[in-house]
């Protein structure tokens, strides 16, 4: 068997400004992240992803050929270790620090920290370089730029609450990746005075007088049963139940969204 040609390490700073030695290419990769272990795949890099988290769900086959080893805040760090991984990739928001450092303690770890699509497109374009994989991530990155520099968001702009969660009611405010693509796509925050993940009551719902109230589709599982809670709130207001992934994933699942969000914009 011809093994693949030994490089020197590749000391790079990922998206915590924290400087990582990998060596170049990684074969033995274990992903933290879901967006980021579909990227991977679509980086053609899938043979060499050996850990995956329980909610790797893109591709199928994903968890069938790698080791599930936990979920994204609970790490089976046995089942890691039994991998002996050259590069593991996570991320600040869905990882947790403490189970990252004690990784990172072992095993060079690549963190992203993602607020924005632009933050997206150098993500792709850093695990690229660090995988092996650059001119395809270098493509990749700039389909993506090229669609949503095309999107032509109707007017005027909608003010939106994007609801993430229910009991209690939980928003994409601004400060996330979800509230950047929102304005992308030519929405106003409805609770623009908020940050991040506020929760919210039915009150301050009502109050807001939204244009449109957005029930995503995960993390939590919203669906049409949901729709007459919220139009009792907000009897003036547009429900619309949304593709999370499309709004979330930061990965190469971003090929797909700037086509839905147009569609969305001419349905409402």
């Amino acid at each position: 068997m011809q093994l693949p040609p030994v490089f020197p390490p590749l000391t790079v700073t990922d998206q915590m400004d924290r400087r990582v030695a990998v060596p170049f290419p990684p074969q033995r990769i274990v992903s933290l992240v879901p967006s980021q272990t579909e990227l991977l795949f679509d980086l053609g890099l899938g043979k060499r992803v050996v850990g995956v988290t329980k909610f790797c769900i893109h591709p199928a086959e994903a968890r069938e050929q790698a080791t599930v080893v936990g979920g994204t805040k609970n790490f089976h760090f046995d089942k890691i270790e039994a991998l002996k991984p050259d590069l593991i990739i996570g991320n600040k928001e869905e990882n947790y620090q403490e189970g990252i450092e004690q990784l990172a303690a072992r095993y060079p770890v690549w963190m992203s920290d993602i607020f924005t699509l632009d933050d997206s497109l150098r993500m792709m374009r850093q695990l690229g370089l660090i995988t092996g994989a650059k001119t395809k991530a270098d493509a990749l990155s700039e389909t993506i730029a090229a669609s949503f520099a095309q999107l032509t968001p109707a007017e005027p702009r909608l003010s939106a609450a994007y609801f993430i969660w229910r009991k209690p009611y939980m928003i994409a405010a601004p400060g996330t990746f979800i509230d950047d693509i929102l304005r992308r796509a030519g929405f106003t925050n409805a609770f623009a005075d908020c940050t991040r993940y506020p929760e919210i009551s039915a009150e301050e719902l009502a109050a807001a007088q939204p244009d449109v109230i957005l029930l995503s589709s995960e993390p939590y599982p919203f669906g049409e049963k949901h729709v007459a809670e919220f139009q009792q709130i907000c009897p003036q207001a547009r429900i619309q139940i949304v593709d999370g992934e499309l709004f979330s994933w930061y990965g190469s699942r971003l090929q797909h969204t700037p086509a839905y969000l147009q569609k969305l914009r001419q349905e409402l």
